[in-house]
């Protein structure tokens, strides 16, 4: 069986091996750039906002929406990690997700993982949250604004990626590629704008604090917290109800013709978020998506407490 990509999740086979290389060298640099802001930086509010944020993208990116020509597309988060929890735990928060889906869900290939972290994990975070900074003493809607349009460019700019490693990968040539990418990401990013917007929204209301460095009130963060847990698990019951149309960078592989260069996974865990042994059943993918949220909110949670201790050493 081909591997069929979901939403900018580029599998094994269609970036050679050097371009692979060069994505997993910068993104390796990111990532541990990250780690030591991080490690200087992490306030104890954020420690399980961490795990909440982590289960809730992992989450939503479960749900592909459909858009026009009988495509789909699903969230990527990363200007909503960025903005809430700053680019640096953002980009930890995104290169955690990605790399559990590839690791456990076989969601994106092995050797490509460094890019996919780079384009979905941490050229959003980058550029969500550097937008969203030029606008963040101004009014709640303007905020809210740049947020949403904020993550559409970022969604954009993925796109952009991902098309340009394509092509020097040699896999199709630039001037189809290109288009078509961007064609189709243009309406997927308007849900990435809406929902990060949502997102933010729920938080100004519940917990304002979170997106103002300068307040330490706690006040209401077990109910915040709560809230979200309950938003999490909401969207991975409904995960079944998903739109199972071609996502965008699927739909492009096909129509270019480059599909079925795609390989599948060297082994198989929870291979398109089923149980195996209960087949390709609502059940099934209800508790692969608990399993993961679950997964990635105690993962990102243990990082966040020991690089918190490390902070107070």
């Amino acid at each position: 069986m081909l591997y069929a990509p979901t939403n900018l999740h580029i599998p094994d086979g269609f970036l050679t091996i050097i371009v692979s290389l060069i994505f997993w060298l910068i993104t390796i640099v990111m990532v541990g750039l990250a780690v030591s802001k991080t490690n200087k930086s992490l306030g104890e509010k954020q420690v399980p906002l961490m795990g909440v944020m982590a289960a809730f993208i992992f989450a939503a990116q479960m749900l592909n929406f459909p858009i026009a020509g009988g495509t789909s597309g699903h969230f990527l988060g990363g200007a909503l990690a960025a903005i809430v929890l700053g680019p640096w735990a953002g980009i930890l928060v995104m290169t955690a997700v990605v790399g559990v889906q590839g690791l456990l869900f076989q969601d994106g290939g092995l050797l490509v993982m460094g890019a996919n972290i780079f384009n979905m994990g941490i050229l959003t975070a980058v550029i969500g949250f550097g937008l969203y900074r030029l606008v963040v003493h101004q009014k709640r809607g303007v905020r809210l604004v740049v947020a949403g349009g904020g993550a559409w460019i970022a969604t954009m700019a993925a796109a952009l990626a991902a098309s340009l490693q394509l092509w020097l990968s040699g896999t199709t040539r630039l001037e189809i590629v290109l288009p078509a990418m961007l064609g189709v990401h243009a309406l997927i990013g308007v849900g990435e704008g809406l929902i990060t917007v949502a997102a933010l929204a729920y938080i100004e209301q519940t917990r304002p604090d979170l997106l103002n460095a300068e307040k330490t009130t706690r006040e209401g963060g077990r109910g915040w917290i709560v809230g979200s847990v309950l938003v999490t698990l909401a969207a991975v019951l409904i995960s079944p109800l998903a739109s199972g149309s071609p996502d965008g960078l699927e739909r492009v592989a096909e129509n270019l013709g480059f599909l079925g260069s795609g390989q599948d996974a060297p082994y198989q865990i929870l291979p398109d978020y089923t149980i195996p042994f209960l087949g390709e059943t609502a059940v099934s993918t209800i508790l692969a998506g608990v399993v993961g949220a679950v997964i990635l909110m105690g993962l990102l949670i243990l990082v966040g407490r020991n690089l918190r201790r490390r902070t107070e050493v």
